[in-house]
C-alpha cells in the first residue's frame, strides 16, 4: 500500500520519493515495521491471550523443567502472522503473483494451525485437529500452488537466445517460449518451464518433465503438469510438518526459520537480479526480487517473536505459527526453484522428521518381529533426544542453530560450487 503512495508521489516528483523502487530499501523498511508489530503490539497479545488462558496443556514425558511451562501462553503464531502479512501488504507489490502465493500460503496454513490450536484450547482435545484434515490443507494448498505456477503466463524465466522467436509459442527442448524481448545487446525469451535447480551439479538444472520421458513428446507434455503439482505437494506437506515436528523447545523452530529465511532471501535477490543471475549462471526468474520484501518481514518477525520465545519462553508459536512457518519456506523455494536445496538448507527440519520416521518404523518392525518394540533414539523428535540424555534445553537450541547457520552456508555455497 506504501509503495503505490510513494510511487504517485514520485509521479509527482516529490522529492525522495523515488527511494521506494529499490527493493533493498523496502526490504529494510518491512524488517523494521515487521520487528515493531512483533515486539510492540507482541506484548499486547499475550497479555490478551493470558487473559483469556489460553496456555499450552503439556503432556508429562519426563523431560527435565518441561512442567514449568504449563500455563505458557500458547497461539502464539498469530504474531508471527500479523508481523508478515502488515508489512507486505504496506511494503511489496501487491500485484506480483509470486507475493500474492506467498500471502495466499501465510494465511492457509496459519489459518490451518489456528483450527488445530482452537480445537486444543478451547475444546480441551489435546489431540487437536485430525491428522487427515491438517493434511487434505496442505494438499489443497499444493493444488493451488503447483497449477499457479505451471499455468500462470506471469510465471516465466528468462533465458539467452542467438534470435528472436518467430512465434508467440514455440517449443524450445522440453519449455515454450511465449515471448522475447532484448536488453542491451542480447535478446532474451521468457519461458515457461518446469525445470529447477540441482545443487552441486555443473548443468545445474533438472526438468520435471524428464520423470515421463517414456511417453511420447506429445503425451508428455501433457502430464509434466500433474509430476509438477504432485511434488509440490510433496514439498509443502514434509516442510511444514517438518517445522511443526522442530517446534518443541524454546527458540528452537523460530531460530531456525529466521537462518533459513536469511538464505532464502539472498537466492531470491540473486534469482530475481538480472546481472547477479547471469555472473553466477543460474535462472533468472523476473519478478522474484520483489519476494525480498516478504522474507524480509519474515525475518522480522521470526527474530520478534523470539524476543519472546526466547528460553525461558513468555508464549509459544503453536501450530499456528509452526505449519505456517513450514509450508512459507516450502513454496518460497519452489517459486525460486531451489526446492531441491531444501535438505540441506533445512537440514534441521530433515533431521527432526528423519527421527520421527526412523523411531516410529524401528519400534513397529521390532514389535511384530521380536514381540518388543525398541527404540532409536531415547525419544523422537531428535531434539527430545538430547534432552533426555541431560542437556540444557538452550544449549540444544544453541547447537541446532549453529548447525541450521553451516547448513545455509552449505546452501549458499552452492550457487559457485559446482
Amino acid at each position: 500500500m506504501l509503495y503505490y503512495l510513494f510511487d504517485y508521489l514520485n509521479e509527482l516528483n516529490v522529492p525522495g520519493a523515488g527511494v521506494i523502487e529499490f527493493i533493498t530499501f523496502r526490504a529494510a523498511m518491512a524488517v523494521i515495521t515487521s520487528l515493531i508489530i512483533s515486539m510492540i503490539f507482541g506484548k499486547k497479545i499475550i497479555r490478551k491471550l493470558q487473559r483469556l488462558q489460553i496456555g499450552e496443556e503439556i503432556r508429562d514425558l519426563g523431560l527435565e523443567g518441561q512442567m514449568q511451562k504449563k500455563g505458557t501462553p500458547t497461539m502464539g503464531g498469530i504474531i508471527i502472522l500479523l508481523s508478515i502479512i502488515i508489512p507486505t501488504l504496506l511494503w511489496a507489490k501487491l500485484d506480483n503473483i509470486y507475493v500474492i502465493l506467498m500471502l495466499i500460503t501465510t494465511v492457509w496454513l496459519g489459518t490451518l494451525g489456528f483450527i488445530d490450536d482452537y480445537i486444543k484450547v478451547f475444546k480441551k482435545n489435546k489431540k487437536g485437529l485430525p491428522g487427515k484434515f491438517k493434511i487434505i490443507g496442505q494438499v489443497v494448498l499444493g493444488l493451488v500452488v503447483g497449477i499457479t505456477l505451471y499455468y500462470s503466463n506471469d510465471v516465466v524465466i528468462r533465458v539467452k537466445c542467438a534470435s528472436p522467436a518467430t512465434a508467440d509459442q514455440q517449443i524450445i527442448g522440453d519449455d515454450i517460449t511465449y515471448s522475447s524481448c532484448e536488453e542491451g545487446d542480447v535478446m532474451y525469451h521468457d519461458v515457461k518451464t518446469t525445470r529447477t535447480t540441482i545443487p552441486f551439479v555443473k548443468d545445474n538444472e533438472f526438468n520435471y518433465v524428464e520423470f515421463v520421458n517414456f511417453l511420447n513428446d506429445d503425451i508428455k507434455y501433457k502430464f509434466a503438469w500433474i509430476i509438477f503439482v504432485i511434488a509440490t505437494v510433496l514439498i509443502i506437506t514434509a516442510v511444514s510438518n517438518g517445522a511443526n515436528l522442530t517446534d518443541g523447545l524454546d527458540g528452537l523452530a523460530a531460530g531456525s526459520s529466521a537462518i533459513i529465511g536469511v538464505t532464502l532471501g539472498i537466492l531470491a535477490y540473486v534469482s530475481g537480479n538480472l546481472i547477479a543471475a547471469d555472473y553466477l549462471r543460474i535462472m533468472y526468474i523476473p519478478h522474484t526480487g520483489e519476494l525480498v520484501v516478504y522474507m524480509a518481514a519474515f525475518i522480522g518477525a521470526m527474530i520478534g517473536f523470539l524476543w519472546y520465545n526466547s528460553f525461558p519462553a513468555q508464549v509459544f508459536m503453536g501450530d499456528t505459527g509452526s505449519l505456517a512457518i513450514g509450508g512459507i519456506v516450502a513454496v518460497f523455494a519452489i517459486i525460486i526453484k531451489k526446492e531441491l536445496l531444501l535438505p540441506i538448507l533445512c537440514g534441521v527440519f530433515f533431521m527432526e522428521s528423519l527421527s520421527v520416521i526412523l523411531q516410529v518404523s524401528w519400534f513397529k518392525y521390532t514389535k511384530r518381529k521380536h514381540g518388543e518394540g525398541r527404540r532409536i533414539f531415547l525419544m523422537s523428535p531428535l531434539h527430545h533426544h538430547f534432552q533426555k540424555k541431560g542437556y540444557p534445553e538452550s544449549k540444544i537450541t544453541a547447537r541446532f542453530w549453529i548447525v541450521g547457520m553451516l547448513l545455509a552456508v552449505i546452501a549458499i555455497v552452492t550457487l559457485k560450487l559446482r
